[in-house]
């Protein structure tokens, strides 16, 4: 077990860099504390856009061809009756496999490196707040990302049981005293970005919460269904 910080070690996991017995570690701790999994999530969320984006960068044509060429000429040898001035080509051959892979593991820890050097150079949007929504036991369902043009970013934390008849909705209170505004549908039951116009700027303590509704939406334009998972915003400190 390499000892590092916890954001390392998160951001090590999500990337593919970190051991099984550090990502064993890191799901219990996850499972044990919601801020945890919060951070988990959110570090998801950072490296996915790099993910989503990245092109396939394949080796030079030929390469794995002239390497083995090239060892095949290093290789050679003079007949000579001494033992010991023979090279035994098998095991040669399984070096170069694990060379191979070796290699393959090296190339994509580099690329997972420059895309975590990247992510810290990039124009981040400007999140307003943030929240993470809780169901009735306490546990974390969804984290709510709220850029200041209400943009929001809704990433679940588990799969909802949502009736095929019925849809998730998400709601907030841009005002304390006001009723719950509807920011959209989680239709297909997974996470996505919602975009609506008109209201104020996202603010500390904002509620957030997503229940389920019927198909469409909501026939009130206010929430009617169970509550899926409810939170107050935080605002991140950057």
């Amino acid at each position: 077990m390499t000892k590092r910080s916890l954001p390392e070690l998160i951001d090590d996991v999500v990337v593919g860099l970190a051991s099984e017995e550090d990502i064993a570690r890191l799901e219990t701790l996850a499972a044990e504390n919601p801020d945890i999994a919060f951070a988990i999530a959110r570090a998801r969320q950072r490296f996915l856009a790099l993910d989503e984006t990245a092109d396939e960068l394949p080796l030079p044509e030929g390469f794995w061809e002239r390497l083995n060429a090239k060892l095949d000429d290093r290789t050679e040898v003079p007949n000579d009756d001494t033992p010991g001035n023979v090279v035994d080509m098998a095991a040669m051959r399984g070096k170069l496999r694990r060379w191979r892979l070796s290699a393959l593991s090296s190339i994509a820890a580099s690329v997972a490196l420059v895309a975590v050097l990247g992510w810290s150079t990039l124009s981040r949007q400007d999140v307003a707040v943030i929240a993470v929504l809780l169901n009735d036991q306490g546990e974390a369902v969804a984290l709510v990302e709220a850029m200041e043009d209400n943009t929001t970013r809704v990433t679940l934390l588990e799969q909802a049981e949502v009736p095929s008849e019925m849809v998730m909705q998400v709601w907030t209170k841009p005002e304390d005293t006001g009723p719950p505004v509807s920011l959209g549908l989680l239709e297909s039951g997974t996470s996505r970005t919602l975009t609506v116009d008109g209201l104020p700027t996202p603010h500390l303590l904002q509620l957030y919460e997503i229940t389920t509704e019927p198909a469409g939406g909501s026939p009130t334009n206010l929430p009617t269904g169970p509550i899926l998972g409810k939170g107050l915003a935080k605002v991140p400190v950057i």
